[in-house]
Parts: C-alpha cells; sequence; structure tokens
C-alpha cells in the first residue's frame, strides 16, 4: 500500500510546518512542504496528495486577523483546488493559525451562508496564552480523533476563542456532530457551561477547542498535536514512574493516515 502524500502548506510567518510534516512523517505518511506562491504558480500540484495540512504559526504576521490574508490569498486564486479537498474523498487539517485560516475560508459550514455560523476571535482576557490543556473529543465521526478519549496538548493563542453565531447555531453544530474537541478538567469533564480559566483558556463558548465537517474529514483545532509526539515532550515527564511510547498528539496524525490504509 503506497503512504499517503501530504501537502503541508506555508506561508510568510508560518512556523510550524517542519514539526507538523515530522508528524505525519513518523506516523507513516509522505509530508511534501509547499509556500503558497508554488502552489498558486501550479495548482495541479494539490491533485498528487490526499491530505491538505495548513500548519500552525503566525502566517503573514497575522495582520488584519489571524489568518485573514493566507485565507484571501486561497479564495482568489486557489479555489477549486480547496474544493477538490472538500468535495473529494481527501482530507483536511488545520492546527492553531491552521484552523484559524479554515474558518476565515468557511470549508466547515455551507458556502451559501452568508453570515458565518460561527467565528475565532480574541482571547476573553485580551493576550496571548500559551499553557497545556486538557482536551475531550466529543464527536463520533471525526476521522482524526478515532480512539481518542482524553488528551493532553500544548496550546499558544491570541485568537482562539470560539463563539456561535446564536443559540440555534451552537444546537446544530453539536447535534450534527461538528463540536469535534472540547476543553476539559483533568477528569475529562466538560459541557456546555464555560470552564473557569485554564481548563478553558481563552473563554470559548461550549469549551470548545476545535470543529469538524459533517463528514469528518476536515478538522481543525486550536491546541498542538504536533507539539507532543514524544514522552519527553510532557512538562511533568520527569515525575512520570511509566513513560508511554509515544506523545499523546502522534494519534492525530496516525488516524489520518490510517484512513487511507
Amino acid at each position: 500500500m503506497a503512504k499517503p502524500r501530504v501537502l503541508v502548506l506555508r506561508a510568510p510567518g508560518t512556523n510550524c510546518d517542519v514539526e507538523t510534516s515530522y508528524a505525519f512523517e513518523m506516523a507513516g505518511a509522505v509530508p511534501v512542504r509547499l509556500h503558497v506562491n508554488q502552489l498558486m504558480e501550479n495548482p495541479s500540484l494539490a491533485s498528487t496528495f490526499q491530505m491538505l495540512c495548513f500548519p500552525g504559526g503566525f502566517s503573514y504576521g497575522d495582520d488584519i486577523a489571524a489568518g485573514q490574508i493566507l485565507a484571501t490569498q486561497i479564495k482568489t486564486f486557489l479555489s477549486e483546488t480547496l474544493e477538490m479537498f472538500r468535495q473529494e474523498d481527501r482530507l483536511v487539517l488545520g492546527i492553531c493559525n491552521g484552523f484559524q485560516i479554515m474558518m476565515r475560508l468557511g470549508i466547515f459550514f455551507e458556502q451559501a451562508e452568508k453570515t458565518p455560523p460561527a467565528t475565532l476571535t480574541w482571547n476573553r482576557q485580551g493576550r496571548f496564552e500559551d499553557r497545556w490543556v486538557h482536551l475531550k473529543p466529543t464527536s463520533d465521526h471525526c476521522v482524526f480523533l478515532k480512539g481518542i478519549s482524553q488528551f493532553y496538548l500544548p496550546m499558544a493563542h491570541a485568537e482562539g476563542r470560539f463563539l456561535f453565531r446564536d443559540d440555534a447555531t451552537r444546537e446544530t453544530m453539536q447535534a450534527s456532530n461538528q463540536v469535534a474537541i472540547q476543553y476539559c478538567n483533568p477528569a475529562g469533564e466538560t459541557g456546555d457551561r464555560i470552564l473557569a480559566f485554564p481548563d478553558n483558556p481563552n473563554g470559548a463558548e461550549s469549551n470548545v477547542a476545535g470543529i469538524c465537517d459533517f463528514s469528518g474529514r476536515i478538522f481543525g483545532l486550536m491546541p498542538h498535536p504536533e507539539r507532543h509526539l514524544f514522552a519527553t515532550n510532557h512538562p511533568q515527564w520527569t515525575r512520570r514512574r511509566e513513560q508511554p511510547e509515544h506523545g499523546e498528539g502522534l494519534k492525530v496524525f496516525q488516524n489520518a493516515v490510517a484512513y487511507f490504509g
């Protein structure tokens, strides 16, 4: 069986593309880092990839809004390429800034909607936040979260607070399994009530840390799975009596590869 190929798209300011590529390589995929200019010059390159990944960082310095400039480039010059990944049996992953880009693109929702059903905005405390968080998958059909009951990942962002357009949208997204992953406390408890800081690091409504589309093939999250690939990445690894073979974030990438197995 040929290894699935992953297009890891980067732009000026992207700074997690190397780590993300390494995570896919560890999981058994063949990642290729491409600058957005290369793809705009030759959009047909995308047809050779089974996965598209928007890695973390600060694309274009997060000018205007986080992920806005790269999302505008993609809408303007690569809309057909994006639609290919959206409509065909391929996967799309966005991490942190990548998730912000995907939200600006509206890739999770029906394109006909005039007002976005949800958005990512400034953290409630109005500042950049960098810490580890507990997470609980809440969607039963997200490809990237299969077999994960709870895990612990680092996050680092200033515009990661997830907000629904209204209560009806929140109920619809929850009912359709689009709310894929939530912040939780160390005991794994979450829910509609907004958890107190630091369990919920940014004040996200319903403790949302990531969402997927209706198919479960398109997934974005604010925390960084590529930063917890090894047991020694854990902030308390020296205090653990037993060390797991891998870090908890690797499973996200292994699930993506297994989808094509």
